[in-house]
């Protein structure tokens, strides 16, 4: 059941939030061991929750459209009284006494809290094999990677183990996992979404946003996290809108079915009434890069007080420290001014479109513990080639949404990005409605 069409049952009495909710549990127990989404589950205090909204309701309490909705967090965000890890051994006794702002709009908006999700150790990766808290699974093919960081949050939407969940994106870590699992998700702008209370990694790069199984579902959720402003337009056409796809760099290292897959959406669009024009996007190539060592310089950063306790970091996430600690403020000074200048020539893009189609990622789920993949032929790195499309989003201030668009001939989904202005995520909205494919289930 989608957030949409659980609205729409719950005020009519078809189903309560406690029903809601113990189905989301059931799947939970179903699926917990074979996929490794959650690392902590409330199912008591959930159902607390669930029997408290009903009652609300049947007294005309009507906290809002998230009002009865079970939903997942990624372990990220403190949570009074519950553990939040972090997906690390560094926070594996940590239960904080406060909760994140984000819980806390949910909380007010009635939404249920299931638990928290598992993720790659620090938000810091894009496999969610995490070395501490095992490796969560795709459910289209649980020998291959959900993506990361939010791993777990894109696994439990795919699935129905909750309707919502969050996550954070730092380079990528919303829009991976919504590609490989064949969800929405989108990176807001900038600290729409309060920071308040989650674990740094990027300071400049985090952002928090939610996932959902449908675009309307993640326009729900935003609305949200955001003060209930609604971010559904009544305007279903798309006329008038000008989408851009790249002529350059997006589709240089992509897999085919996937380069197809993303024409076939724009053609969609064009079908609904936007005109879609080739554009070449200047100096995004070079901002790679650039994210790439902001990211190193700020996660160390952000993990300073703990890198004396070097044994509580995974292999891989020691190697990253160590990279990090390399960065001098000369190197990081330097990628904040090329940081400016390159996304000054992105943004001249936007004078001839009002979006960019691209690829969510540029190929699919590849299986855990894959270093190397395969594109069209050619053998590449498997990180750079999951975050070589999404990285330079991050160092600038566009907003992207996530939606798939289709299936491989492998079996597992593909994404679309639609890359968009600041503030714009209405737009965004508008035109993932217009051009969305059916929800599909993953075969577990």
């Amino acid at each position: 059941m989608t957030i949409h069409e659980a609205i729409a049952a719950l005020r009519s009495r078809q189903i309560s939030s406690v029903e809601l909710t113990t189905q989301c549990l059931d799947r939970i127990r179903e699926l917990q061991p074979k996929l490794n989404a959650w690392i902590t589950v409330t199912a008591d205090s959930a159902l607390a929750e669930a029997k408290e909204r009903d009652e609300e309701l049947a007294r005309g309490v009507d906290r809002g459209p998230m009002h009865g909705i079970p939903v997942g967090l990624k372990d990220l965000f403190y949570t009074r009284g519950v553990l939040t890890t972090g997906g690390s051994k560094i926070f594996e006794n940590f239960i904080p006494d406060e909760d994140a702002d984000i819980v806390i709009s949910l909380r007010e908006a009635g939404a249920i809290s299931l638990g928290k999700l598992n993720l790659h150790e620090l938000a810091y990766g894009i496999t969610s094999t995490n070395h501490w808290y095992g490796a969560v699974r795709n459910p289209w093919n649980p020998d291959t990677i959900p993506g990361g960081s939010s791993g777990g949050s894109g696994v439990a939407v795919a699935t129905g183990m909750a309707l919502m969940a969050i996550g954070t994106d730092t380079g990528g870590s919303i829009r991976i996992p919504s590609s490989f699992c064949g969800v929405c998700g989108i990176m807001p702008t900038f600290d729409l979404v309060s920071r308040q209370g989650c674990m740094p990694l990027g300071w400049t790069l985090d952002h928090v946003g939610p996932m959902a199984a449908t675009v309307r579902d993640t326009a729900i959720a935003l609305s949200a996290l955001t003060g209930g402003s609604s971010y559904i337009d009544s305007e279903t056409s798309l006329r008038g809108v000008r989408i851009g796809v790249p002529s350059n760099f997006f589709f240089d290292r992509c897999d085919d079915e996937i380069t197809a897959s993303i024409h076939k959406m724009a053609e969609a669009a064009k079908d609904a009434g936007a005109e879609v024009i080739p554009v070449t996007v200047e100096g995004v190539e070079e901002l790679v890069e650039v994210a790439r060592t902001t990211l190193m310089a700020e996660a160390v950063n952000s993990l300073r007080d703990y890198l004396h306790q070097r044994e509580k970091f995974s292999p891989n996430a020691q190697k990253l420290m160590d990279d990090g600690l390399k960065v001098s403020g000369a190197d990081y000074v330097h990628a904040q001014q090329r940081r400016i200048e390159l996304s000054q020539r992105i943004y001249k893009t936007f004078d001839q479109v009002d979006c960019l189609f691209v690829p969510g990622t540029s190929i699919t789920a590849p299986p855990i513990g894959a270093t190397t993949t395969e594109i069209n032929g050619i053998v590449d790195d498997v990180r750079l080639a999951v975050t070589r499309t999404l990285r330079p989003i991050n160092a600038t201030s566009l907003i992207t949404l996530s939606l798939p668009s289709g299936i491989h001939s492998n079996g597992l989904p593909m994404g679309l990005q639609i890359i968009g202005r600041a503030h714009e995520e209405r737009l965004l909205f508008r035109i993932g409605e217009a051009i969305e494919l059916p929800f599909s289930s993953p075969p577990v």
